[in-house]
């Protein structure tokens, strides 16, 4: 007799993996009265620690630029150790792919915003992300043998 295994979705811990603050032209940066214009990537990858455990991270750099100068650059991996238990090996990538980042993007969208005030520049708010569409785009380059997934906005 065979038992229906429940699935379990729990979150280990949650960190930043990785972190980098650069002002490559300060002090003059901040002496100039121009709105920097901000570019963020974003990227998302996973890791299976033992086949139940699961290492996430969602790396965020934002590069903001007044004119031809870098006014600063952030980049942040927020990771995450997911258990996860029961779920269909079809369904599983779409877990590590979509739950487990819209879990950890809020914390890394408040460490870029605290880390640039920090840093002298007001805070950045970064908009809310769709990891479902980023999955759907990192499966249509996966069947296309694209580079990985990969999603650049402009501000």
């Amino acid at each position: 007799m065979t038992e229906q295994q429940q699935t379990v979705f729990n979150i280990e811990k949650i960190y930043v993996k990785d972190l980098s603050l650069e002002l490559p032209n300060a002090p003059q940066v901040f002496l100039q009265g121009e709105q920097p214009q901000l570019e963020v990537q974003l990227g998302n990858a996973s890791n299976s620690i033992d086949g139940v455990l699961f290492e996430i991270e969602v790396s965020v750099t934002v590069t903001a630029r007044i004119g031809d100068k870098t006014a600063f650059l952030v980049e942040v991996v927020q990771a995450g150790i997911f258990q996860i238990r029961g779920v269909p090996d079809a369904d599983l990538p779409a877990v590590l792919g979509v739950v487990c980042p819209n879990v950890l993007f809020p914390y890394a969208r408040e460490t870029v915003s605290d880390i640039v005030s920090r840093s002298g520049f007001p805070p950045v708010i970064l908009a809310p992300v769709n990891f479902e569409a980023l999955y759907q785009q990192q499966l249509a380059q996966q069947a296309g043998d694209n580079d990985g997934p990969r999603i650049e906005i402009a501000h």
